[in-house]
């Protein structure tokens, strides 16, 4: 039986692979989450990040919109700050969901990415990880659904990631992204995590550059 701390280190090798093709997959990321192009700007780093959101009634809202966006009832969110012009050091945005069977379908899809450890429960099952996994990039994936949800246009401009621990296949997840540096120029260094109820799974840091709305949608 492989150790718990071989299977981690294991896993934490393999990200160096996964960060290198972070600026495709995490498009493909998108795709699978239902977000296409149409809602998103701020395309820095070839990653996409929503300039608006809304959520269903009962759950966490931020700004009203002034462009269409993409509402789920299996998603959460949360933010402590509404304006772009007051982003302050400890300032933080949530993004929840779980990942299902379809995510993993369409993120293989999406990317390309049809790496059996993924897809098929007989050949995971006689893996050190014991069954099916989710895709690193899918998960990581998360950081840019919180980072579309801070209020402005945020563009990528550096992303250092660990993968902590794998991801089973119906784990609810959580990121946060929270502003640790002020770096001047509308340019902040973030805390990006994504963890699941008891564990975290993914750390690491993002330099983002926030930019205001275009005046034409902030006017509306």
């Amino acid at each position: 039986m492989t150790s718990l701390t071989e299977t981690i280190q294991a896993w934490s090798r393999a990200s160096d692979h996964v960060v290198a093709s972070m600026r495709e997959a995490n498009r493909a990321t998108l795709a699978a989450f239902g977000v296409s192009d149409t809602y998103t700007t701020g395309h820095g780093n070839g990653i996409a990040a929503e300039t608006t959101d809304t959520a269903p009634a009962g759950e966490s809202t931020t700004a009203e919109p002034s462009i269409p966006s993409i509402a789920h009832e299996r998603w959460t969110t949360d933010r402590t700050v509404d304006e772009q012009s007051a982003i302050t050091v400890g300032d933080a945005v949530t993004f929840a969901k779980p990942i299902d069977e379809s995510d993993v379908a369409d993120f293989a899809s999406a990317s390309g990415d049809t790496n059996r450890l993924h897809l098929d429960d007989s050949f995971a099952d006689e893996t050190r990880f014991g069954g099916r996994i989710a895709h690193g990039t899918l998960v990581s994936g998360l950081i840019s659904a919180a980072l579309a949800r801070i209020p402005g246009v945020t563009v990528y401009l550096s992303q250092d990631l660990e993968f902590v621990r794998p991801v089973t296949v119906g784990d609810e997840l959580t990121a946060t992204v929270e502003v640790l540096e002020d770096l001047g120029g509308d340019r902040y260094r973030l805390e990006t995590i994504v963890e699941t109820a008891d564990e975290l799974v993914v750390t690491g840091e993002a330099v983002v550059l926030i930019d205001p709305l275009p005046e034409s949608v902030a006017t509306n």
